[in-house]
């Protein structure tokens, strides 16, 4: 008689935790970390002064600072992801912020929305003269936006000369946009993070967007693989344009003051956020999500700091350490994906 033993039964293999998935990603991801380093100098400055975030200004600023920044980042971050740069977006915002100024003092009546496009049009127009020179004359981008940087101050400086523009020279409608708030937000940081929101659909989803980061990655073999190289990168310079130009109306209606030097220095910020928000700065990575992330951490430490009784120059100096560390530990996890790319293809032979 014959006896039969009973095949052993396999655990059921457990079923991946969703959450436990998404968080993973979450916490792996670039700008987990960098929205951490925001709220620790949010932290760290509310225990030193309780006004930095619970006091009406402190609340608001909070919120209202970063706003420009991050939409000239926005644009900045598309630029880099193709293996380019635009150096001239603070001119661009100056000029846009003057525009709109002369234009509700020169045509009187004149509607808020047509003040609005007239400007975003306009920076659009500087930033295909970028794009223009960029990509038909194959001059470094770095070159091309530097000179244009100037030369677009210098027509701000000529145009403007000793003249500056007040908030009482301009609607009080349009200057209630820069204190307007929904649901305790301002209305200038749902605008910005509307705009966020369709760039990084684009990027993500559109096959234009997709393309961009094809040609930042390798730009030679982009243009082999028959992909549109020269509309691309004039695409990536007009929208870096129109969003500087919409973010010198948000300027306007912002500060109510407006003078040859508005947007100085705005370049570099921008390029900073795009940098520290993970963007390399050789194209081909990154996304917009942590550039805007990344103006918001720039436009914190700059309110935190003094704050915290840092010093000026010390103020610099930790966002310079921060662009060092950022450009460091994109070149580390650049060396070592190769690497695992290598031991992958070694592996699979």
């Amino acid at each position: 008689m014959s006896t039969t033993t009973p095949a052993p039964t396999r655990p059921a293999a457990s079923k991946p935790n969703a959450l436990g998935t998404a968080f993973g990603r979450l916490s792996r991801a670039r700008e987990a970390s960098i929205v951490l380093a925001v709220i620790l100098v949010i932290v760290a400055a509310t225990v030193k002064n309780p006004s930095f975030l619970f006091s009406p200004d402190g609340y608001r600023d909070l919120w209202l600072t970063p706003s420009m920044l991050m939409l000239v980042a926005v644009g900045q971050a598309v630029v880099l992801i193709t293996r380019n740069v635009d150096l001239s977006v603070g001119s661009v915002l100056g000029l846009s912020a003057y525009l709109t100024g002369r234009l509700f003092i020169d045509l009187p009546g004149i509607p808020m929305l047509a003040v609005i496009v007239i400007a975003i049009v306009f920076g659009g127009l500087l930033g295909l003269v970028n794009g223009a020179l960029v990509a038909f004359a194959k001059v470094p981008a770095l070159v091309i936006t530097l000179g244009t940087m100037y030369a677009f101050r210098g027509v701000n400086v000529l145009w403007t000369g000793s003249d500056r523009i007040n908030a009482s020279d301009m609607p009080r409608e349009f200057l209630r946009l820069g204190t307007a708030q929904v649901l305790s937000i301002p209305v200038l940081t749902l605008v910005a993070v509307v705009v966020l929101i369709a760039v990084a659909w684009w990027m993500r989803n559109n096959r234009a967007g997709r393309e961009c980061y094809a040609i930042g990655s390798d730009p030679a073999a982009a243009e082999l693989y028959g992909l549109p190289v020269v509309k691309r990168v004039l695409t990536a310079f007009v929208l870096s344009g129109a969003l500087a130009g919409f973010a010198g109306v948000l300027y306007a209606a912002r500060y109510g003051t407006i003078n040859s030097q508005a947007g100085s220095g705005w370049e570099l910020e921008a390029v900073g956020a795009a940098v520290i928000g993970g963007v390399a700065i050789f194209g081909g990575v990154g996304s917009v999500w942590g550039a805007a992330i990344g103006a918001a951490l720039l436009m914190t430490i700059n309110r935190a700091l003094p704050v915290l009784g840092v010093p000026d120059f010390w103020q610099r100096a930790v966002v310079g350490a921060l662009i060092i560390g950022a450009i460091v530990l994109d070149r580390v996890l650049a060396v070592r994906q190769h690497r695992k790319l290598i031991e992958g293809r070694e592996t699979g032979r």
